[in-house]
């Protein structure tokens, strides 16, 4: 099994496993996210929401995506609309 490793930076939440960068959101203290990456390999296991989570929680805000957004990142917005 893989383990993660959660790195916290000003504005940037990256996880990482041992060998690779899994994903990483970039945002502002306003829940305005400005850019979120998960590597292809490990995308539909729920690090893109899981990363969303953290902003949302460490914001206390509503979560604002920043145009333009991917077809991909279309689809996540439609699916974390209840975060």
């Amino acid at each position: 099994m893989t383990k993660f490793k959660l790195v916290k930076s000003d504005g940037v939440f990256t996880i990482k496993n041992l060998n690779t960068t899994i994903g990483f959101v970039r945002f502002k203290n306003e829940g305005e996210v400005e850019y979120i990456f998960v590597n292809p390999i490990f995308r539909k296991k729920g690090i893109a929401k899981n990363l969303l989570k953290l902003v949302q929680k460490e914001t206390g805000k509503r979560l604002i995506l920043q145009k333009p957004i991917s077809p991909l990142g279309s689809k996540l917005i439609k699916s974390i609309e209840n975060i």
